[in-house]
């Protein structure tokens, strides 16, 4: 038997494509590239945008097409935050969504032996922990990735993800050092540490993800670490001078930006203005030399006129990014921000 993956959106979902693939592998399922015939077609799903969206649909269509005899799984964020819509794809044999993948497995295989269509959604729960999972190895890659924290409660008022990952939820570090021991002993010597708003790493668990650093930084083996993307108005500068004292710590910040513009990140409900970003990223030019600082920044923000506009992208240049990923606005049924008034065409 032969399982295929195809993999939509962030570092953290290519990690859980890994354990998939891994789950699906200890089941006695031969790995290949999904462009090729296989048995089982996983789609692990991206919703943060509606293009996430239109691709994992256009993809569930391709690959039924391609191959009508096999079973389609849809997996991820995209049906755990629109189950209803999920539920409508006729071309997926199983859905499930972004919690127990280690059920996949199971309902997959109920699915090709019996011939039933699966629909598995289970909600998010307060208090909820963290998925048990630990990468072993990852595909065609030098560097590791490593899901240290899982969930969001920042509700910015464009974000579907708080629905679709529910509560903040922290690896504990004795799970993260044997984790980490292991891909060093693989022969990994570079980690990457990610999360849904890594951030908030540790919140759950009276920790920061300072600590989490750290206990990285220790582990024999392990020569660079990185982090992911980063929410920059929960860095301290207490936390980013124990950064500093890390030689391990590959000094690039991905601190998220969205917009330059005080008026525009109020209605985001973004919880840092301007002056606060340029401070935060000047503490980390103060204390690492010569680091890079990247970010993402959103155009067309509902009520975003050209005035607004100026001042973000006059702003980006005064901050002096090493890069900056820029994207449109996209409207996100179930967010406070696609009700807004003064859509942006």
């Amino acid at each position: 038997m032969k399982a295929a993956f195809y993999t939509l959106g962030c570092k953290v979902n290519q990690y859980e494509a890994q354990i998939l693939e891994q789950l699906f592998s200890a089941a006695g399922y031969e790995i290949v590239p999904h462009t090729e015939p296989a048995d089982v077609y996983v789609i692990n799903s991206c919703t943060v945008t509606a293009t996430g969206d239109q691709k994992t649909r256009r993809m569930l269509r391709h690959l039924k097409s391609q191959n009508p005899d096999a079973v389609v799984a849809l997996t991820g964020c995209y049906p755990q935050a629109f189950p209803d819509a999920a539920d409508r794809l006729p071309e997926a044999d199983v859905v499930t969504g972004a919690r127990g993948r280690e059920r996949l497995t199971a309902l997959v295989e109920r699915a090709r032996v019996t011939g039933e269509r699966i629909v598995d959604i289970r909600p998010h729960e307060r208090g909820e922990s963290f998925e048990p999972m630990r990468a072993e190895q990852f595909s065609e890659r030098t560097r590791a990735f490593v899901k240290i924290e899982d969930g969001c409660e920042r509700y910015c008022a464009y974000c579907i993800i708080p629905t679709a990952r529910g509560p903040v939820r922290s690896k504990k570090p004795d799970e993260l050092r044997a984790e980490l021991e292991g891909l060093a002993k693989a022969g990994y010597r570079e980690a990457v540490l990610v999360g849904i708003n890594l951030s908030c790493y540790g919140k759950d668990l009276g920790l920061r993800l300072i600590d989490a650093v750290e206990l990285a930084c220790s582990v024999e083996g392990i020569e660079r670490v990185r982090l992911g993307s980063l929410e920059p108005e929960l860095l301290t500068d207490g936390d980013i001078e124990r950064m500093s004292r890390q030689p391990k710590l590959c000094p690039q910040f991905h601190l998220s930006l969205q917009s330059g513009c005080d008026a525009t990140l109020k209605r985001m409900n973004r919880h840092y203005d301007a002056v606060e970003y340029a401070r935060i990223a000047g503490s980390l030019r103060r204390h690492f030399d010569n680091c890079a600082v990247t970010t993402d920044i959103m155009v067309g923000f509902p009520g975003e006129d050209e005035a607004e506009f100026a001042q973000s992208l006059a702003f980006a240049e005064e901050i002096a990014l090493a890069k900056a990923h820029v994207f449109a606005y996209s409207r996100r049924p179930g967010t406070h921000a696609a009700d807004m008034p003064g859509q942006v065409p």
